[in-house]
């Protein structure tokens, strides 16, 4: 268990971890304890059409104490690391303390470490990117290596959201991410102003834990939640990543059986943890590292 005597009740406290570690359920064990708004970093949980498959919040958790920004974006709606930022700083100068849990890296170390001030893409550059994206990858991660090495050095270039992001700020401004990027605004919440912990989550230990998560999650309408949104899919769109969505759209669409389905999205479940663990790893050296086992 951690010592809560540790974390002074009067700073933020910001809370990172892969997905089905128990983030979630430490932030609310803070809250609880010393107060504070629950305030989430997580880009999938924003959204209102995603309750269960990104697991969010009960509402029985949420009326334990305060929480933000969980599900108040629509789907389809653009929303950005920016947007977030703004709505994190709004929040930051009301009264109440801020307990900032989640899994998307990107929110966490701009928060921590300041963003570029990168000029919103227009829609018809957006529009070839998710195109190309889909249609010729190899051909946008050539262009992106030949005019911004820098970014490429330093990012998955097998994640396509990331070099798509490069390949859409080098059309629409001519100049390579990896150039804003060295230039940065001061950090909303700096790293040594705040209580920062990341839960460690060994894969043999984290493992298990996802395959159980996502079985209850099917328990509790995880595939009924699919079907809603079935209407409106659209898998270039940020709303559409939530993990196993696809996956489950594919057996609503009969294009896979229910058990094949579980098991891509176990798997991808997996490997997204695996993501998580090298970004915190290689972004979050100085925060506090918290062993999830021992929560």
């Amino acid at each position: 268990m951690i010592d809560l005597s540790r974390i002074p009740p009067d700073q933020p406290v910001l809370i990172a971890g892969p997905t089905a570690s128990g983030k979630s359920a430490l932030a609310l064990e803070i809250a609880e304890a010393q107060g504070g708004v629950i305030v989430n970093a997580d880009a999938l949980q924003v959204y209102d059409c995603w309750q269960v498959l990104s697991a969010r919040p009960s509402p029985e958790d949420q009326a334990r104490a305060p929480h933000a920004l969980y599900g108040h974006v629509e789907r389809g709606e653009t929303y950005s690391v920016g947007d977030w930022l703004r709505e994190v700083s709004a929040l930051k100068d009301g009264a109440d303390r801020l307990i900032i849990v989640g899994g998307t890296g990107l929110y966490l170390s701009s928060l921590t470490e300041g963003i570029s001030k990168i000029p919103a893409i227009p829609n018809a550059v957006r529009a070839r990117g998710n195109v190309l994206r889909v249609e010729d990858f190899a051909q946008m991660k050539g262009e992106l290596e030949a005019r911004d090495p820098d970014l490429m050095a330093r990012i998955d270039v097998n994640n396509p959201m990331r070099v798509q992001r490069g390949w859409e700020v080098l059309e629409a401004t001519g100049t390579p991410l990896s150039v804003w990027q060295a230039t940065k605004d001061r950090p909303l919440i700096p790293r040594d102003h705040a209580t920062a912990l990341v839960l460690e989550a060994p894969k043999e230990w984290l493992t298990p834990r996802i395959e159980h998560r996502f079985s209850a999650m099917i328990h509790a309408g995880a595939l009924q939640e699919v079907q809603t949104n079935a209407p409106f899919w659209n898998a270039s769109e940020p709303w559409s990543r939530a993990i196993g969505a696809a996956e489950l759209m594919d057996y609503i669409a009969g294009k896979a059986s229910l058990e094949d389905a579980i098991a891509r999205a176990t798997i991808a479940t997996r490997q997204f943890a695996k993501r998580q663990r090298t970004w915190f790893r290689a972004r979050m050296s100085t925060w506090d590292k918290i062993d999830a086992n021992a929560l």
